[in-house]
């Protein structure tokens, strides 16, 4: 018997016409890692809600087929129950946390199955050291930042060691190191314990390395079900969109590989004799310069040496907790209208406390604020901007157009997948009677396929054009190389980097693009069209050398 099995699994949400899954037949073994991914909206949350018996139970709706899971059928048998069963993070981890401590967070599921205090003592510190968050054991839940309650609510997920765990999106918040130390967690508990796990992830890259097994779906059908390998195979001709930067990077390149990994890459190019021992000694050609679009002529223009008054500056601002730490220390920012700036930083640095002051939720306990204008802000959980229980309630109909949403006007904002729900609060935000001097958002993408990110990048550039300044905070170097000119990194408060994003960016292990990890930084290439030009270079170089090569050796007598 499977661990976990959807059989011809039908599911459609209140006042919806279309079926958010569509005749869904999936089965998980025990010890299996399988990565779900696709499009927004295409039923990846949703088939987890199913396995996690809150579909139908909590959503209700209309509902057909049959999910078991462990024996028990999610009809029968509802998420309490189930609960003892699988681990489960959803999209919102704000919204599962109910503790006033972390502490009392994890010991919380340990009690409700009777466990001793000796056993809810162990459990807990282990769990808390795997997951890097045993400096926040007495913390107030109230205090933490996104990515510190994503921690926290994934360990309230795993303390109990569930057979099944199931995660929406668990390192969306999460900075780089701590996303990867997370994937290497699962990995590492899905091979010592058996335990299942079901990931469900837009950005596939930082995963598929671990998974065994991919899922893609499509209008809430299963359209692929392959291993990572055959799952680029079937990206590269039927979804474009779903590709890791790394294949897009070899198939720009003309190269036949398509590697599940950096470490795969980079053996692939040595193999080609396309990887060098170090960028300080690339000898090849530059990436090419492409024309400059408007939005790049505008940034250029401005450079930072225009005398114009800044759109927001920051001066020698600090945050300090009374009887606890500063959040932040000094800092020092000035961002002018037309510029593209993203703050990144571990979690927990200051981004968002950074961005909280810019807009004047906050004020500082030293230094200055000024703005030359009003700032739109979007923080981290979308669903703090929505007050009504339908969508075309909380905007306009121009408005959910300009979003993409008309056709979800009758929703309520929270049946919404989390990329949907982003780009609702985006525009709540923007729509003021003033327009705005500076956009800030704090992890825009969260919850965003590559679609969604494209065209969030595309509105960026407008608004970069149009001369207002953009400033965001993000974990995604991916889409931070789509917009931003300019890098601003934190670490405990403070600025530590300030500078061109292909300065800070390229040749980093955490902080880098997959490009730019699987080519050590050189040529400054952050995307796979940069990366593919550099290698096109070299492997013209090679060959004009091996040609030169073979017309002496022929010369010879």
């Amino acid at each position: 018997m499977s661990l976990l099995s959807f059989n011809d699994v039908s599911y459609r949400y209140p006042g919806t016409a279309a079926d958010a899954l569509r005749t869904v037949n999936l089965s998980f073994e025990a010890g299996e890692f399988c990565l779900v991914t696709g499009l927004s909206g295409s039923g990846k949350s949703t088939l987890l809600r199913a396995a996690a018996g809150l579909v139908p139970h909590f959503h209700g709706g209309c509902f057909s087929g049959a999910v078991t899971i462990d024996g028990l059928d999610t009809k029968d048998h509802g998420p309490a129950e189930i609960g003892a069963i699988a681990g489960t993070l959803l999209q919102d981890p704000e919204t599962q946390i109910v503790m006033a401590t972390v502490r009392a967070e994890l010991e919380l599921p340990l009690e409700n199955l009777g466990c001793g205090a000796a056993g809810i003592a162990r459990a807990v510190e282990e769990t808390a050291l795997a997951l890097g968050i045993e400096q926040l054991l007495e913390r107030p839940t109230s205090e933490l930042s996104g990515g510190e309650l994503q921690r926290v609510a994934l360990a309230a997920a795993l303390v109990c060691r569930p057979r099944i765990v199931l995660l929406d999106e668990p390192t969306s918040q999460l900075d780089p190191v701590a996303g990867d130390e997370l994937i290497w967690q699962l990995h590492r508990l899905n091979q010592q314990s058996d335990t299942a796990v079901i990931l469900v992830e837009h950005r596939v890259e930082r995963c598929l390395a671990a998974a065994d097994r991919v899922v893609a779906l499509a209008d809430g059908a299963v359209v692929c079900d392959r291993d990572p390998a055959g799952f680029l195979e079937w990206a590269a001709e039927h979804a474009p969109l779903m590709q890791t930067p790394g294949a897009r990077l070899f198939d720009a390149a003309g190269l036949p590989d398509r590697p599940v990994g950096v470490k795969q890459a980079r053996m692939a190019l040595r193999r080609y004799g396309l990887l060098r021992q170090s960028a300080d000694r690339d000898n090849s050609p530059a990436v090419p310069d492409e024309r400059p679009s408007p939005w790049q002529k505008v940034v250029r223009r401005i450079g930072g040496v225009s005398d114009e008054a800044p759109a927001l500056e920051l001066r020698d601002v600090w945050h300090e907790l009374r009887n606890g730490p500063a959040i932040l220390r000094g800092v020092n920012l000035r961002i002018r209208g037309g510029e593209g700036l993203v703050l990144m930083g571990r979690n927990g640095a200051g981004k968002s406390t950074l961005l909280r002051h810019a807009a004047g939720l906050l004020k500082p306990t030293r230094g200055e604020v000024k703005r030359n204008g009003r700032i739109a802000l979007l923080l981290q959980n979308p669903g703090d901007y929505f007050l009504h229980e339908r969508v075309e309630e909380e905007l306009s109909e121009r408005g959910l157009a300009s979003v993409g949403l008309s056709g979800f006007a009758d929703r309520h904002p929270r049946d919404l997948s989390g990329g949907q729900r982003q780009r609702l609060a985006l525009a709540i935000v923007l729509d003021g009677e003033q327009p705005a001097s500076t956009v800030a958002l704090d992890e825009p993408t969260r919850g965003m396929d590559r679609a969604a990110k494209q065209r969030l990048t595309g509105w960026l550039r407008e608004r970069m054009e149009s001369g207002q300044a953009v400033i965001v905070a993000t974990h995604d170097a991916e889409f931070a190389a789509e917009f931003a000119t300019r890098v601003v990194l934190l670490a405990a408060g403070r600025v530590i980097a300030d500078g061109p994003i292909d300065e800070i960016l390229a040749g980093g292990w955490y902080f880098a693009t997959e490009t730019a990890r699987i080519l050590g930084g050189a040529g400054g290439a952050l995307r796979p069209q940069e990366g593919a030009s550099l290698l096109l270079a070299r492997r013209a170089h090679t060959d004009s050398i091996d040609e030169q090569d073979t017309v002496t050796e022929e010369a010879r007598p």
